[in-house]
């Protein structure tokens, strides 16, 4: 990854983002992670990535929901950090139901914490990255950016607009040594995951092993769930020198769902 750089990661205390925040670690970026774990899980978890890396790694508590405290949260890494390089949107939440009976404040949350939140981040980081002349903004969208499922309409809608504002700020920031791009997971066996199964189940009147067979995996002729593991390392591959001319892409892993 070359010079040592300052990365915040979105969501980062678990599931995808916590496979990025260690790989990116594993490079030599020092860390702002991003979370909702307990404060005690928090200090043994930063306290082990320093351990096994040799990076400098931070916490912030900002709610996702709250665009002062996203950009504060930026703010913050910048002067820890002497520069937010990478910026990694990865923080998000579900909710499963037909529209008819989607809870308006469920539709809000997910809007604020998928999609806006990118936008408070990407607006706080860009002006360091054009300063500096290196940037790498990387969305963890979804297969959901590219194509939709039934009774996701919050969550469908809110990845299609990372992918816009993903291809639009790349677009903007593309002579200034910055890339942003979005990488669309199918299936993930994280908690995410795993929580909405219940939810899908009932919404459809099938069983929880149905979900995982005949909805999830049905739609991912690889019939395999994408691994965390995966994903990290086409991120920091996406944060590397090596990618500078990759830029504006909305790029699929998900076992050639949306090949079909």
């Amino acid at each position: 990854m070359g010079a040592r750089k300052g990365a915040v990661v979105t969501g980062s205390t678990s599931g995808i983002g916590l496979g990025i925040a260690r790989a990116l670690a594993a490079q030599g970026a020092d860390l702002m992670l991003n979370g909702l774990e307990t404060p005690g899980e928090v200090q043994e978890l930063c306290a082990e990535i320093t351990k096994d890396h040799g990076v400098e790694v931070r916490y912030s508590s900002a709610d996702m929901a709250d665009g002062e405290q996203v950009r504060a949260m930026i703010a913050e890494a910048e002067s820890a950090f002497e520069g937010v390089d990478i910026l990694v949107n990865n923080a998000g939440i579900q909710h499963v139901a037909e529209i008819e009976a989607f809870a308006p404040e469920k539709w809000d949350a997910i809007l604020a914490i998928n999609l806006s939140a990118a936008f408070h981040s990407t607006a706080a980081a860009l002006p360091g990255m054009k300063a500096r002349g290196f940037g790498r903004v990387i969305n963890i969208a979804s297969a959901h950016a590219l194509v939709a499922s039934p009774y996701k309409s919050a969550y469908v809608a809110a990845k299609h607009g990372v992918a816009g504002l993903t291809k639009t700020v790349a677009l903007e920031s593309a002579e200034h040594g910055v890339t942003v791009n979005a990488v669309c997971p199918g299936y993930v066996l994280t908690p995410l995951v795993e929580n909405q199964i219940p939810e899908t189940a009932r919404a459809r009147g099938i069983s929880e092993a149905a979900v995982k067979r005949d909805v999830l995996l049905a739609a991912q002729p690889t019939k395999q769930f994408v691994e965390v593991e995966q994903i990290a390392a086409l991120v920091t591959f996406l944060a590397s020198p090596a990618a500078a001319s990759i830029t504006g892409a909305v790029l699929p892993m998900d076992g050639g769902w949306t090949a079909q």
